[in-house]
């Protein structure tokens, strides 16, 4: 059995043991969240100016399930990404202290692509995609796409913008070192901007902007980080 074989059977493993954990805090956030999800909707109804519609008999419920599971995600995070750093601790000899540094910097910009979605690409991109509306075609939003539209992308958002801890954590283990970040600064630029044409909601520049521009910063801050911490 080769090394990097050897490694996923740890990192496997180690997330099994983890998994009872994460499918009781998945559920019981899930029966918690459902309670007061109607509160939840009508704050991002209130957040985003919007009317909602049903069209199936379900799919009230379903719309507030998947609010339900989105909310205990995001609330969850930092639990797994414990469990993450833990399982990666091992096969990769991870210090105790830098998996404490990357489990909190992980949630902090998995929270800060969250908020920066839900506050800022969010309303524009609705709005520029409303604009089209007449005094003949009026929108009729369903409650059910309208909820995976926005939980889809707050939290593909936040997992967007761990591109700094992923560097870090290849530089780290010595699969990519700074050098390849600091050499192909322009296939990152390529590679930033399908990302924002794809996650962003519309495909209008300036809202591709505000995606691509502060992950292009947080690619340059990843390179700034290693090369303080002397990660070559």
């Amino acid at each position: 059995m080769d090394t990097t074989t050897q490694r996923l059977a740890i990192i496997i493993k180690d997330l099994r043991r983890a998994l009872l954990a994460m499918v009781l805090a998945l559920l019981l956030g899930c029966i918690g969240f459902y309670s007061i999800s109607r509160q939840l909707l009508g704050g991002i109804q209130s957040h985003l100016h919007q009317k909602l519609a049903f069209f199936t008999v379900a799919e009230p419920f379903l719309a507030h399930l998947t609010i339900s599971l989105a909310m205990t995600i995001f609330t969850i995070m930092p639990m797994l990404s414990y469990f993450l750093w833990r399982a990666l601790a091992k096969p990769f000899k991870l210090s105790r202290l830098l998996v404490f540094w990357f489990v909190l910097f992980t949630c902090f910009l998995f929270y800060s692509g969250a908020a920066f979605c839900y506050f800022v690409t969010l309303p524009y991109g609705i709005d520029f995609l409303l604009d089209f509306q007449t005094e003949q075609l009026r929108p009729v939003i369903s409650i059910s796409e309208f909820v995976s539209f926005v939980s889809i992308f707050v939290l593909a958002f936040g997992l967007i913008f761990e591109l700094p801890i992923f560097m870090i954590f290849m530089a780290k283990i010595k699969i990519l070192p700074r050098s390849f970040f600091e050499k192909n600064r322009r296939y990152a630029v390529l590679v930033i901007s399908i990302i924002a044409a794809l996650l962003t909601p519309t495909p209008d520049v300036f809202n591709m902007m505000l995606m691509g521009i502060p992950l292009y910063m947080l690619y340059e801050v990843g390179i700034i980080v290693l090369k303080l911490l002397r990660i070559a």
